[in-house]
């Protein structure tokens, strides 16, 4: 059967099943899973553990002659088969089908797989194992659900974070959960428990350069042209990678596009602002480009971004960082020429 994620604990509480196959692009949720099993094993008499991990070279007989090996010091055992790629190949596959169609006494299968493709999903060895066990596809969290567990891995560790310090440091790790988490470990170490604002965010989770990007973008929906130049200047002399920056500048400008259209509708700037979460510290800022861009504008600003990420790519003629800084004075509303011309004089 298939269940997700968060209904794994409470599967586990009632009964143990023989096989478990988790596969996702989350390492760290896909861990978190694997623990769960493993911990629910041992807790059921699972005490002996052997790991296989597919790589070049692997005998797929290793995993079924395994199965079939009773051990001398333990009647219960935990098999762990690692498949990063997600692939298992045509004998792999045999084999899956093969050990799901006669499951061997007192051994539980734990199968951790990188993402599968929707075809890979509905073959025969995944609704096998689907028939014969559990299956888990562990899928990337939206905005609201990362935040959401942000939120509740601050509490967990007995911090309690604001609104605002929840996004700042949801964005500040981009999505990735084993930053997060080292970052709220970070915290707890360094905070102490109790409330967690921006403020501290800021002071106290590691400076990067995204940190700066977050400067410019700011900078530029404040319509400052020349902060915007200098920041964008160090930026690329400090060898930024250039697709760090569109994307900071993709994801606000897609934002922005979002809440014009609001905004455009009839709406109150403020009204938009508080429906679109944006938090109080960034209000003035990005309220400021909301009443300078329109729709049509924004939108206009996406095409380039996606234009600015192929030419950092290589994938189309330009210079990365002019067309960068066009962009983000695009955003500034100033005058893109002159800027221009100054930055190529210093890049």
């Amino acid at each position: 059967m298939q269940l997700t994620s968060d209904k794994l604990d409470a599967h586990l509480a009632r009964q143990l099943a023989p096989i478990y196959f988790i596969s996702g692009d989350e390492p760290l949720r896909v861990m978190e899973a694997a623990d769960a099993v493993r911990a629910a094993a041992r807790g059921q008499g699972y005490d002996e553990r052997e790991v296989l991990t597919v790589q070049a070279g692997f005998d797929w007989n290793d995993l079924l002659s395994g199965a079939g090996n009773l051990s001398l010091f333990s009647q219960r055992r935990l098999i762990e088969l690692r498949l990063p790629s997600g692939k298992p190949g045509t004998d792999g596959a045999k084999a899956l089908r093969a050990y799901a169609e006669q499951l061997p006494e007192d051994t539980v299968l734990l199968i951790t797989a990188g993402k599968l493709d929707p075809a890979a999903r509905k073959s025969k060895w995944v609704q096998l194992l689907d028939k014969a066990g559990v299956v888990i596809f562990v899928w990337p969290l939206n905005a609201r659900e990362f935040n959401a567990w942000v939120q509740q891995r601050m509490r967990q560790r007995g911090l309690d974070p604001t609104p605002e310090a929840v996004t700042l440091l949801a964005d500040r790790v981009e999505g990735n959960l084993l930053a997060c988490m080292q970052e709220i470990d970070k915290l707890t170490l360094l905070q102490d428990g109790g409330v967690v604002d921006a403020d501290a965010i800021i002071s106290l989770v590691g400076d990067n350069a995204r940190y700066d990007v977050y400067g410019l973008v700011d900078s530029a929906l404040s319509g400052d042209g020349a902060r915007s130049v200098r920041i964008l200047h160090g930026l690329c002399a400090e060898a930024v990678a250039p697709q760090v920056v569109v994307w900071a500048l993709a994801r606000e400008i897609r934002q922005l596009a979002a809440m014009a259209a609001v905004v455009a509708s009839g709406q109150p700037v403020q009204q938009v602002l508080t429906q679109y979460r944006v938090w109080a510290a960034r209000k003035t800022v990005v309220g400021k480009a909301l009443t300078r861009l329109k729709v049509g504008e924004c939108h206009a600003m996406l095409q380039q971004c996606a234009q600015i990420d192929r030419v950092s790519k290589g994938q189309a003629a330009g210079r990365v960082w002019d067309e960068l800084l066009h962009l983000t004075l695009q955003l500034a509303g100033a005058d893109v020429l002159p800027e221009l011309a100054r930055m190529e004089q210093v890049l």
